[in-house]
């Protein structure tokens, strides 16, 4: 298949996906996780459609941008984020998805402070507490989420999880189920924020029919629309 068509096929999963849940699928954003991906590779899915890359890696990131391949369409990362490489993702990304504690939220908040700009954020919530991934504890969740709204230069837009690998259809439900949870108890304790806060980022290419299911409203698929990984770069 090729990437027009891949794209094409999980877009068609996506909507119908929707459709079982009684959800319309215009409001799930398609995001292209772009790791390990080339500049040539990642301008062609964008003029196949693609309007949200997914960055992983701060080296790639800065990387692509500044080879302007992500010219058309917004960029998130998706990573971990080292506080020591903030400087290098805050203002030069629409959407830091990987926000995972206190320090890491200050460390945001000040660098966005310096450049004069509110950064917009999500918080990673570790659904499943594996300790091979990062994401704060649930119970964790709501205090990072009051500190970050009152905190001047971050603007909370929601909440992602990362579930283990599925092993069949359907594992990762529960785990959706929950962060679904999650996100409506944070929307419902932030107030007059609450509107900000419209983002679920779960789902990718192994579970991403589910999340949509349960209420994702962006899933980052990499390998179903570009194919296996090719190597990652030295």
């Amino acid at each position: 298949m090729t990437l027009e068509e891949r794209i094409r096929m999980v877009r068609e999963r996506i909507a119908q996906a929707a459709r079982e849940a009684g959800r319309d699928p215009a409001d799930i954003t398609l995001e292209a996780a772009t790791k390990v991906q080339t500049s040539e590779t990642i301008r062609a899915a964008i003029a196949a459609g693609i309007t949200v890359c997914g960055e992983n890696r701060v080296q790639e990131l800065t990387a692509h941008l500044d080879d302007y391949a992500y010219d058309g369409a917004r960029v998130h990362f998706i990573g971990h984020l080292q506080t020591n490489k903030v400087r290098f993702v805050v203002g030069r990304v629409d959407l830091i998805e990987s926000v995972d504690s206190p320090r890491l939220l200050e460390a945001v908040d000040r660098q966005a402070a310096r450049l004069g700009l509110v950064q917009d954020i999500l918080l990673e919530v570790n659904i499943a507490r594996e300790e091979s991934k990062g994401g704060c504890l649930p119970e964790d969740l709501s205090a990072l989420a009051q500190q970050a709204q009152a905190l001047e230069h971050v603007r909370l837009r929601g909440i992602m999880s990362i579930p283990p690998v599925a092993a069949f259809p359907g594992e990762n439900r529960g785990f959706f189920a929950q962060t679904r949870q999650l996100f409506v108890d944070i929307r419902n304790k932030m107030g007059d924020n609450d509107s900000d806060i419209n983002c679920l980022s779960m789902g990718m290419s192994g579970d991403y029919e589910d999340a949509v299911r349960e209420g994702a409203t962006l899933v980052r698929v990499g390998t179903a629309l570009f194919g296996p990984r090719p190597p990652m770069h030295p």
